[in-house]
């Protein structure tokens, strides 16, 4: 039997008990909260933000300008710079939240969306645009920033984080809270569905692997409902593998911080994984490939406007912490300079030549890819040559 731990509120449905409806906008959803969405500090029992107001303005920071980041993403798509982006408008408290929460040593399994994540490790938001302009394959070194590379197969990267923590577990890397090291691993509602995280959920369990699962329950996976995936909590399918789960608002940075340090520090010293669920919302469409509006009503992205995660923190910050408009200005000069230098850089990321993709296969190339190098250029080149003689 897993133990009893903050958050979790196992239920049992009747054998021919139909699915609870999803909530509706005017619906409250029970969750770890410490700062709500006016702005007010807030306390629970199990959880508590021990960062003062100067960690409380970084995290502002953060989600201001990654925030921003976002949005040059993709204006930068839809004007034909870009191939395809994944926007994380919305649900940047939990990935600054998370990503804040995380000591130098833990190492970082992302999806495709978790940009707010490669900020925290210190990846250059240009190498992210980089892959979806299709120049490069990931430009950056999973090894530098404990980040690995983005995973496209949706609930893969699950899989590949159970195996790292398991070889930490190994290595005797962990038995410290604090200055140890575990794995987290990022996932969607959608992946839940998923036979990999499934399968990660299993082995991460029945090995007690130092790993955290953090689902961003952002209501939708494309165009399909969160009812369509489950008929409980997703927070609450941790208790039936054997692990702890709990589900944290998702649009507070503060909670989210607070409830991910709890989970790595519990990772850290050899207690096993957890299931952290941050129930947020897509605000944006699920990449610049999909029409939100097809299938979702307006209403309810008003209503989660309002519990916007930057809005909240601001208005702590001017009501309670003193702080005014003037660093508010700066935050958002810096965001345009970020913004303008990230664009002169996808700009001028160079076109790669089609042999370039046969150099970074292996660490080590081997004959046989050599020889299919060497076969491919002589194959482009006669193109070339005939070109030529026309």
């Amino acid at each position: 039997m897993s133990e009893s731990v903050p958050g979790i509120a196992p239920e049992v449905f009747a054998p021919h008990e139909a699915p609870a409806s999803p909530p509706q906008a005017s619906e409250e959803v029970e969750f770890v909260q410490l700062l709500t969405p006016e702005g007010e500090r807030v306390e629970h029992p199990d959880y508590s933000f021990d960062l003062d107001d100067e960690a409380v303005k970084g995290f502002y920071r953060d989600m201001t300008l990654v925030r921003r980041i976002d949005t040059e993403a993709t204006a930068l798509q839809r004007q034909g710079e870009l191939g395809i982006w994944a926007s994380l408008l919305g649900q940047e408290a939990a990935q600054i939240g998370s990503g804040r929460a995380l000591n130098s040593k833990d190492m970082v399994f992302p999806t495709y969306r978790e940009h707010g994540v490669a900020w925290c490790q210190g990846v250059n938001p240009l190498n992210l645009l980089g892959l979806f302009r299709g120049v490069d394959q990931g430009a950056w070194d999973p090894r530098e920033n404990n980040f690995h590379l983005y995973t496209i197969v949706i609930g893969a990267q699950t899989l590949h984080a159970t195996g790292y923590a398991m070889g930490q577990q190994r290595d005797h890397v962990i038995g410290d809270p604090d200055n140890g090291e575990a794995t987290i691993a990022y996932f969607g509602d959608g992946a839940s569905s998923q036979g990999d995280v499934n399968e990660a959920f299993i082995y991460a369990s029945v090995f007690n692997a130092p790993i955290v699962f953090f689902c961003q329950n952002n209501q939708w996976a494309i165009s399909e409902p969160i009812d369509r995936q489950t008929r409980i909590p997703l927070y609450q399918r941790a208790a039936g593998f054997g692990f702890p789960g709990v589900r944290v608002d998702g649009n507070d940075v503060l909670a989210t911080y607070a409830v991910t340090q709890q989970a790595m520090k519990r990772a850290r010293e050899g207690s096993g994984p957890t299931l952290v669920e941050a129930y947020t919302y897509r605000m944006g469409a699920h990449t610049t490939s999909d029409d939100p509006t097809k299938y979702r009503l307006n209403e309810d992205l008003e209503h989660w406007k309002l519990k916007d995660p930057i809005e909240r923190v601001r208005a702590y910050l001017t009501r309670s912490a003193g702080v005014g408009p003037e660093y508010f200005d700066e935050i958002e000069a810096e965001a345009d300079q970020v913004a303008a230098e990230l664009r002169r850089g996808c700009l001028s990321l160079p076109d790669p030549t089609l042999t370039d993709f046969f150099d970074h296969a292996y660490v080590d190339q081997t004959p046989q890819l050599a020889e299919q190098k060497q076969q491919f250029a002589a194959y482009a080149a006669s193109f070339s040559d005939s070109e030529g003689e026309g």
